[in-house]
């Protein structure tokens, strides 16, 4: 396992609980961190580690959220996958809290996409659509842009229009559903990434999670598909 992947697995952990610890008992902020790993031997050795940490805050006039996510898999020591992303967003609520004004930047670094990095910036209008107890629903869209550079060096810069979904279900007292739907539009490239996820609480603070991940682009560099999917089981502890 590569030595950015045990460095990037620290730091956002650390982060994590270092922002729980920070924030006092009548605050907002809510923090978890995600491992899930597999490490197989004998006829064949692979290793796979999917790793993330999140922070966010609600409060009266903003919402903000801030996520690390790391995956890398090898198989008898050549690394097959390698992926990074982080992604932070504030919402500022408008009167009524159901509408809202968002930013968003998203920044991502798979080693097997055909791109060093992407990054993409977008602000727009969203909307609470559904806001019950146990269930909650919003729609986001607006104008953006799209920084690309290939691993031939050559860049790229887009506009783009972004559209989101964002569900969440407390399915029961212990279980959690979520959908978060991506669109993000371009003159040129259309991505679109959908991630499902199912978890139920084990014990305390400690959660399982089983997580699928679809995401698709309308044009890759040539020998790169256009459909990746990840499917994970992690354990996960909330602050």
């Amino acid at each position: 396992m590569k030595y950015s992947t045990s460095l990037m697995v620290s730091a956002l952990l650390f982060s994590a609980n270092a922002a729980a610890k920070d924030a006092d008992p009548e605050s907002l902020w809510k923090a978890s961190a995600e491992l899930g790993y597999v490490s197989t031997s004998g006829n064949t050795n692979t290793q796979t580690l999917n790793a993330k940490g999140m922070v966010s805050t609600d409060r009266k006039d903003w919402r903000h959220k801030a996520q690390i996510s790391a995956m890398n898999s090898s198989d008898d020591d050549i690394t097959t996958a390698e992926k990074y992303n982080l992604i932070g967003q504030s919402d500022y609520k408008l009167a009524g809290d159901k509408n809202f004004l968002f930013g968003v930047i998203d920044y991502e670094n798979d080693k097997f996409s055909g791109y060093q990095y992407r990054v993409s910036e977008s602000v727009g209008y969203g909307r609470r659509m559904i806001e019950d107890t146990d269930l909650t629903l919003d729609l986001e869209i607006g104008p953006g842009a799209r920084q690309s550079k290939l691993d031939d060096g050559t860049t790229e810069s887009e506009g783009i229009i972004r559209a989101a979904a964002n569900l969440g279900w407390a399915v029961s007292k212990t279980s959690q559903f979520g959908e978060a739907l991506t669109v993000e539009a371009g003159e040129d490239v259309t991505v679109t990434k959908s991630v499902t996820s199912l978890s139920s609480k084990i014990n305390g603070n400690l959660s399982m999670k089983i997580t699928y991940t679809y995401k698709t682009t309308s044009e890759v560099p040539v020998g790169i598909d256009d459909t990746d999917t990840e499917t994970a089981v992690t354990l996960v502890y909330n602050f």
